[in-house]
């Protein structure tokens, strides 16, 4: 009988392992860094932001409206829109210029692919991450589920910019893209959303602390998004599954589900699967004094990141000088060497440096029209001056990586030779645009979309938005059709 019943023991301890059961740990500690991190979190929605800090969000916020309605009109979106209106859902949650509503995951998912249908939308170099195109949307569909006002928005979005980038950051995203073949865009990017969807929810810090655990468990995306040529996947792997994700962690917990109290330490933590070398305390550096939404950059060009210095550059020798694109024989692009590999000769005009770089030449500037009309990549005018174009890889510009530099020289008929060297690109934080200037951008960008009645009526409501007592307001506005 004792040999059975050891051999039943046995038995029912392999059964178990072939089930994947592990023996139950007894309770640990939060740790210092958690419970900092997750009472940090859950008092974000009653806590005031510095009024800098605050105005700043409310750019980031327009800026990213601007990129979602924008994208509304190119093929990401439109499958987007086409997606949320065939899989219908609650009509909880808006879906940006379209007249569908369904339920707040579904509208994060579509929206937040909207906002990354292109290069519109807004970046964190230290984190490299988009932090906007995920963590907006999915205030914006949590908000509207739980039908907070505009102070709780903005404070939200905040803290959703604030959580995201420390983690990839912490993690050393240059390691964790290249070595470790993960995106930082995806996990930054669903940190930041859950983050932003908790505090529409109302979690509690021991809620939050499930959320996290939930968010580390949906963390996600491989850097082959760079493989896409079409920008639906990477506008799904960026933003999307991002924004996703997060929400849908934090109406799970907001249901009632629990979780591992402490995901970033003890057995099996999230940094032993994702860094191991990484030190948790990153997640709390500056965390309530820096504000990483200060350090996010708004793009003035609706283009890929590297080539925004470029233009920076180009735009100011030909204003500077009066120049016409038959007054320039030669021109010469110098880039990091990463940069350049991402937009050397591109077929997608937004990404491609010589094709952005010629369209400047002949319009002295680079609108969101320009930067999406991709016949005009095969027009004779445009190839006469992209052929005068040469893009050179350069080492030490790569060595100030994560700083975008690019210097421009040109060769001009009269046998002038002009340089333009770009050390801190406009719109990020070293060279802000003031408001008006991204006013002008987001207008560009939606009224050919809203109207211009609708778009003004918009701009000036997210500029005030701390007296909207419903974000469910804004929704005639953000919507047509």
């Amino acid at each position: 009988m004792a040999t059975l019943s050891r051999r039943k023991l046995m038995l029912g301890s392999l059964g178990g392992m072939a089930l994947g059961l592990a023996p139950a740990r007894a309770a640990q500690p939060i740790s210092p860094v958690m419970t900092t991190l997750s009472d940090y979190m859950a008092a974000a929605a009653a806590t005031p932001l510095p009024p800098a800090a605050a105005e700043q969000a409310k750019l980031h916020i327009l800026d990213t409206f601007g990129a979602m309605v924008s994208g509304s009109k190119l093929r990401p979106g439109l499958l987007a829109i086409a997606f949320a209106r065939a899989y219908g859902g609650s009509p909880v949650a808006t879906v940006i210029a379209s007249n569908v509503l369904c339920g707040p995951i579904e509208a994060a998912l579509c929206n937040a692919v909207l906002a990354h249908s292109d290069e519109t939308d807004d970046s964190h170099a230290p984190s490299q991450s988009h932090p906007g195109a995920s963590i907006v949307p999915a205030t914006l569909a949590t908000g509207e589920r739980f039908n907070i006002d505009g102070a709780r928005f903005v404070r939200a979005v905040t803290l959703g910019y604030d959580i995201g980038p420390r983690v990839t950051m912490t993690l050393n995203p240059d390691i964790f893209q290249t070595q470790g073949h993960k995106s930082t865009h995806a996990v930054s990017g669903a940190f930041g959303s859950a983050a932003a969807a908790g505090c529409c929810a109302g979690l509690n810090a021991q809620q939050m602390r499930w959320l996290l655990d939930y968010t580390a468990q949906q963390s996600a995306g491989i850097a082959a998004w760079q493989r896409d040529r079409d920008h639906i996947e990477k506008a799904f792997v960026f933003a999307g599954m991002a924004a996703r994700n997060g929400v849908n962690g934090a109406l799970l917990v907001q249901a009632g589900w629990t979780g591992v109290d402490d995901i970033l330490s003890g057995a099996d933590n999230y940094f032993q699967a994702y860094g191991p070398a990484a030190n948790p305390a990153g997640l709390i550096d500056g965390l309530g004094q820096r504000f990483e939404i200060a350090r996010t950059n708004i793009k003035k060009w609706t283009v890929g990141s590297p080539i925004q210095a470029p233009l920076d550059a180009l735009y100011a020798l030909i204003h500077t000088n009066k120049l016409k694109a038959d007054d320039i024989s030669t021109v010469t692009v110098r880039v990091a060497t990463r940069e350049a590999a991402v937009v050397n000769n591109r077929d997608i005009p937004d990404i491609c440096l010589q094709h952005m770089a010629a369209v400047m030449l002949l319009d002295g500037t680079a609108s969101f029209a320009a930067a999406h009309d991709v016949a005009r990549m095969k027009d004779p005018a445009v190839l006469k001056q992209r052929a005068k174009i040469t893009l050179v890889p350069d080492e030490e510009l790569e060595k100030r990586l994560p700083a975008r530099e690019a210097i421009v020289e040109l060769t001009l008929t009269d046998g002038r030779h002009l340089t333009e060297h770009v050390t801190a690109v406009r719109g990020t934080a070293q060279n802000p645009m003031p408001p008006e200037e991204v006013v002008a951008k987001c207008r560009d960008l939606m009224a050919p979309v809203l109207g211009t009645q609708r778009c003004n009526e918009l701009i000036r409501r997210v500029l005030a938005l701390e007296k909207e007592p419903s974000i469910k307001a804004l929704r005639p506005l953000l919507q047509v059709g």
